[in-house]
């Protein structure tokens, strides 16, 4: 029998643990409400399912018995390897956004998960498709993104190399970032600040080039792993021109500065595993065929045209994209792109264009048959075509070739466009790559590549796919580019409006002239690389009038581009 005094102790033992488990999950309580209210501290825009609403969930696949048993364990490391691109991304492009997404990943807030899935397509709190401004809190986004601090001004910037002119080369470099420290300016090479993340991509890179029987894929893979770590891209880029006769293909590294809103330096991490088509890359090859005759054929004095371009040398790939990362994945998806960046590489290699075929065309079906029956006359509708879009891509990529990379300024010293223009350049570069293939089409149907039977779906389709472009916001590089050319072919007439029927049609007998009058314009500010009148012809044309802002918004229920799922070799990427 139990003694009084071992029942009292046991009622006691009872009595603490009853308040012990009743204390955890009053704690746990009070833990959750405070996440939540944390969480709700954070302002958040209310319609977060429409924007949501804005990307169609696409699944991005590909044949996967192309493949053979080594080809699937390289690419496996190739995907391995981009995922830590994602990594640097998300603190290329801001500050604040992983901290955000990890509170949202931990809240019990059923509306987060939105939030959070919206949060990741833009790689941060900032909308890309709303000019940037926040869906989460109130801070602005920095010009400079996360590769500066967020209160350095362009002016102080600027003032600080002059003052410090043995900083001018590193400072400027598209592989540093800018930081504070002890109140003085300090730039940062992106091996040391990335080094967590470019060391296990690295290792990958290594593993699969130990798996690849493609000599010239192990050769660059293996010189791009010790690239990433010396920051120093020069001969893998020269080497990834080279690869030959693989199937499965990666471009890794930084590339495009189109994030630096602040003085359009610092090149973004970004990756692109995909899978040679073949087939296809012998239809269209001819188009390198015309590169020299193209260039020769630009309306503009020949100083203001540059070096001869490379043709057969420059390769033109068409391929199944396979697995995206970093820059490319935010917001809108890039349907082709031509690397490398380098002006040495391109000067003395040329480039690599690559379209990426199986997002083209879930670009075309989800969004831009539906936006051409929204904005074309019902006649014209029939003339947009997956062929004409898919060679006004081909067109776009191979056209940023032509005009000139390098510049004499006033004084007499010589630099290239991008650093001439800065900020001004990505979409001046973008406006200029499209309207140059548009105006190469008439030498092309001259020399029977493009059928003369086919220039209306040209120009019909470059039309329609504006108003595709206009949606991705007048801030972004290519949405700036797209209206620049809108606004100066409607002053020209080339575009006529209907009030009647509320829709937009090509005016035939002006497109071809006010194209070669926009392809002079554009070709000779990048000539001149005077920031001054850049600037002028961008305010003039980067207007969004009243118009084209009631088209686009008769747009609202169409995605403005697809949110890509990744799903290969049996895994979830």
């Amino acid at each position: 029998m139990m003694s009084d005094r071992r029942k009292n102790l046991l009622s006691y033992l009872i009595i603490i643990l009853l308040v012990s488990i009743f204390g955890l999950a009053s704690c746990s309580k009070a833990r959750k409400k405070e996440e939540a209210e944390k969480m709700s501290e954070l302002q958040k825009l209310p319609d977060i399912k429409i924007r949501l609403a804005k990307y169609s969930p696409t699944e991005i696949g590909c044949d996967e018995t192309l493949l053979n048993e080594e080809e699937k364990k390289v690419l496996e490391k190739l995907v391995l390897a981009s995922m830590f691109m994602d990594n640097i991304f998300w603190k290329q492009a801001s500050t604040q956004g992983l901290a955000i997404k990890e509170k949202l990943e931990k809240s019990t807030v059923p509306e987060d998960k939105d939030y959070l899935h919206f949060l990741k397509i833009n790689f941060g709190p900032f909308d890309r498709q709303d000019e940037n401004r926040p869906f989460l809190g109130t801070s602005l986004k920095p010009l400079g993104a996360g590769f500066y601090p967020a209160d350095l001004t362009k002016e102080e910037f600027t003032n600080f190399i002059s003052q410090h002119p043995e900083t001018k080369e590193e400072f400027e470099s598209p592989y540093t970032v800018i930081k504070r420290k002890n109140g003085q300016l300090v730039a940062i090479p992106y091996n040391q600040e990335y080094r967590e993340d470019l060391e296990p991509a690295a290792r990958y890179l290594r593993e699969a080039a130990e798996l690849s029987s493609n000599p010239s894929l192990k050769k660059y893979l293996l010189q791009r792993a010790s690239d990433l770590l010396s920051n120093n891209y020069y001969q893998s880029d020269c080497l990834w021109i080279d690869v030959k006769d693989s199937l499965v293909e990666i471009v890794i590294g930084p590339f495009e500065v189109y994030e630096d809103s602040l003085n359009g330096l610092k090149a973004s991490y970004e990756s692109f595993v995909y899978i040679n088509d073949f087939e296809e890359m012998k239809k269209i090859k001819g188009y390198l065929l015309y590169l020299d005759e193209m260039q020769e054929n630009l309306p503009v004095e020949s100083k203001y045209k540059g070096q001869k371009v490379r043709g057969l040398e420059s390769p033109l790939n068409v391929v199944f994209e396979v697995f995206t990362a970093g820059d490319t994945k935010a917001g809108i998806q890039t349907s082709a792109f031509v690397l490398p960046n380098d002006e040495k590489v391109r000067e003395e290699k040329g480039t690599k264009k690559v379209f990426l075929k199986n997002m083209m065309e879930a670009k075309f079906n989800k969004s831009l048959i539906p936006i051409s029956r929204r904005v074309l006359l019902a006649e014209d509708v029939a003339f947009v075509t997956f062929e004409a879009y898919f060679n006004e891509v081909i067109l776009h990529e191979i056209c940023h070739a032509l005009g000139t990379d390098y510049i004499t300024l006033a004084d007499g010293s010589r630099t290239t466009v991008n650093k001439a223009l800065r900020d001004l350049h990505s979409p001046l570069e973008e406006a200029k790559a499209d309207v140059l293939g548009l105006y190469s089409v008439p030498l092309l149907v001259e020399k029977g590549w493009i059928p003369a039977e086919k220039e209306k779906e040209v120009y019909t389709t470059y039309l329609a796919g504006m108003f595709r472009s206009l949606r991705f916001g007048a801030r972004e590089a290519h949405g700036l580019a797209t209206l620049l050319q809108f606004n100066f072919l409607r002053e020209k007439n080339a575009f006529l409006y209907e009030p009647q029927s509320e829709k937009f049609k090509v005016n035939f007998p002006t497109i071809k002239e006010a194209v070669k009058e926009l392809a002079q314009v554009l070709l000779t500010l990048q000539g001149k690389g005077s920031y001054e009148e850049a600037a002028q012809f961008i305010i003039r044309y980067g207007q969004l009038d009243e118009l084209t802002q009631k088209t686009i918004e008769k747009l609202g229920d169409i995605p403005v581009d697809i949110e890509p799922l990744f799903r290969q070799l049996g895994s979830d990427f």
